[in-house]
């Protein structure tokens, strides 16, 4: 039996179908307050047999801060997914967030190892690595070091990876995966899936920093390829950037552009404009009493030039990546239907 986490979010609803289409027994932990209309809207990207599949599914409620939650989840359970995680660029939720994501992975390493688990895959970031100096490709090795610069997304990811790394130490055999920019079809209002919705709106602006970027379904198949039985011995404690290649933002808009049908963006957002932005929009939320559109610690890093190496993984256990430009193409072509055909929510 699997345990996956974070099962309502764009790559644990992925990975839930890839599971359930491949017929594996499944437990996908669940708030009481979660909403699982999107895991079915993402499976009925890839099949008509919905219903079918989401039986597949046994859902257990449950929260990874609470830890007697957890110890009901995992009876009879082999490998957990550890995909769970509060990712947010407001300042407000910096506690929140280092709680929940830290001390809940802290949580589930102790549950998974008090439970005698065999596997464990734990969802990290690129947020959690560290930075060359040079210029060069980052890879797994290279060093994080802390700033007052880095997000609380990105301090939260990291320490989250360290309890996985605590549970190794304690006997927990696991596997840690690094992905670069997800992107994906899913909840078109949040995350990498809301770029599209703001091209499709009439986005003006571009910036021309350099990141990575890989397909969501590229992030599950390598996760469920690392945790099989004929990988797992060689593959187990160690990490892995899922990477698919590394594109200038203005490359990355243009493309969600052109599969959309929309004008590129035609103004260059500089460092300057960027700061005028997210301190016009943290001045006007203090007038309207919503939070701010768009935050410091969402823009930072806009003209930045970081580059990832993805390369470990194809040479350990011979994976490939789908190629950036047929992804987006598709996730284009999936957002369009939606446009014409909406859903309920």
């Amino acid at each position: 039996m699997i345990l996956v986490t974070g099962g309502t979010g764009l790559v644990g609803a992925h990975l839930l179908y890839e599971l359930t289409n491949s017929g594996h027994k499944v437990k996908a932990l669940r708030r009481q307050q979660s909403n699982t209309d999107w895991v079915r809207k993402i499976f009925s990207y890839y099949t008509t047999e919905i219903d079918e599949l989401f039986a597949r599914i046994e859902w257990v409620e449950g929260d990874i801060l609470d830890y007697l939650s957890l110890e009901e989840a995992l009876k009879g359970v082999t490998g957990i997914y550890h995909c769970a995680a509060i990712v947010s660029f407001h300042g407000d939720d910096h506690d929140m967030m280092l709680n929940n994501n830290v001390k809940g992975t802290g949580n589930l390493i102790d549950a998974a190892i008090h439970n005698g688990v065999s596997r464990f895959c734990h969802v990290s970031s690129i947020a959690a690595l560290g930075k060359t100096q040079d210029g060069s490709e980052i890879n797994e090795e290279t060093y994080w070091t802390p700033s007052k610069r880095k997000s609380g997304y990105s301090l939260s990811k990291f320490f989250s990876e360290m309890e996985v790394w605590r549970g190794i130490e304690e006997g927990l055999d696991a596997v840690i995966v690094n992905p670069s920019i997800i992107m994906g079809p899913g909840n078109w209002e949040f995350g990498s899936p809301k770029l599209f919705q703001s091209m499709w709106k009439g986005l003006k602006y571009y910036t021309k920093g350099i990141s990575g970027f890989v397909d969501v379904r590229d992030v599950v198949k390598a996760m469920i390829m690392l945790m099989e039985d004929s990988q797992f011995q060689s593959v187990k404690n160690q990490r892995f950037i899922l990477n698919a290649g590394n594109l200038s933002y203005q490359d990355f808009f243009n493309k969600i552009a052109d599969g959309l049908n929309k004008p590129r963006p035609r103004s260059f957002a500089s460092d300057m404009k960027l700061k005028i932005a997210w301190r016009m929009a943290k001045a006007a939320s203090f007038f309207t009493g919503k939070r701010p559109v768009i935050t410091r610690d969402a823009l930072s890093g806009s003209n930045q030039k970081n580059q990832y190496s993805g390369e470990k993984i194809t040479r350990t256990i011979g994976f490939e990546y789908s190629s950036l430009d047929k992804s987006i193409a598709n996730i284009a072509a999936i957002f369009m239907k939606d446009m014409v055909l909406p859903s309920k929510k």
